[in-house]
């Protein structure tokens, strides 16, 4: 049996998911981004795969090796108090078998929480098939009770934002495939690149289930989201990305004009010291 901490941790994330207003969470890609976010106040923190790649020097798109990614999960994990959910893309593997081994590994780095897309990353046929997709979905969830840790499954759709198919047959192709998701045992559905807040609304109120919706530019705000049912509002790595256009515009001063106002308001030495204080890490 898994530490019994754990799996509290688990089921208070699930909680989130249910309760007044939506779960809040700016994703992290490395220990110090992590405590940054912790030290804020949120009550949960998400990775973001595309972040974790980047960082490491790997494209977005399971190119990473699953077993750095699941380090960096651990580390992750290990350095915070807060529930931590982890994006392991589409299980790097097709098979069930696949997606088991790859739950294990999060678990086992800690975390209670996993994204889980259906995107394959093959021209000709984007998302894995359904009945395929859903047998996988099951391995996850008896994965979870294999190892007594109730993890947060929220399953993800990529029909918006890979545009498959015509636009007027999206919306149907994306909710039949979340509702399906939903009844194998997601505890959350995820459906990236919807923006406008019609067709949001919809698909809250068409699910009847726990929806994740990307926060990115042109979306609605927060409390918009909050209003129209949504119950977890991720930013994908949209703020690793930040930080990067951060330091492109420093790196660009500095050239330029031999100044460094860029670095004003930064967290402070002393204080990223502080932070990392009291950070774990595996095999500590």
């Amino acid at each position: 049996m898994r530490d019994p901490e754990q799996k509290k941790k688990a089921e208070a994330f699930r909680a989130m998911h249910t309760g007044a207003g939506a779960v809040l969470l700016p994703n992290v890609w490395d220990v110090a981004s992590a405590r940054i976010i912790e030290e804020a106040g949120f009550e949960a923190i998400a990775t973001t795969s595309a972040g974790i790649a980047f960082a490491q020097g790997f494209p977005d798109g399971q190119k990473i090796p699953a077993d750095q990614m699941v380090t960096a999960i651990a580390h992750i994990a290990s350095a915070i108090r807060i529930p931590v959910t982890a994006d392991v893309e589409a299980g790097y593997g097709q098979r069930p078998e696949d997606a088991a081994r790859t739950t294990r590994g999060v678990i086992e780095a800690g975390a209670v929480g996993m994204n889980f897309e259906d995107a394959t990353g093959v021209g000709d046929h984007p998302l894995t098939e359904l009945t395929l997709q859903l047998e996988r979905i099951r391995a996850i969830r008896e994965t979870g009770d294999e190892l007594r840790v109730p993890i947060v499954l929220n399953a993800r759709t990529d029909v918006y934002l890979l545009q498959i198919g015509e636009p007027s047959r999206r919306y149907d192709e994306a909710v039949r495939r979340l509702a399906e998701f939903r009844d194998a045992g997601a505890d959350c559905v995820f459906v990236p690149g919807v923006r406008d807040a019609e067709t949001i609304g919809r698909i809250v109120a068409d699910l009847k289930c726990p929806v994740n919706i990307l926060g990115v530019p042109g979306s609605p705000s927060v409390p918009e989201l909050v209003k129209l049912g949504v119950k977890r509002i991720s930013l994908g790595s949209g703020p690793m990305r930040s930080a990067l256009g951060f330091l492109r515009k420093l790196a660009e001063q500095v050239k330029t004009s031999g100044t460094y106002t860029w670095m004003e308001g930064a967290p402070s030495h002393a204080e990223m010291n502080k932070l990392m204080s009291g950070t774990r890490t595996p095999n500590s």
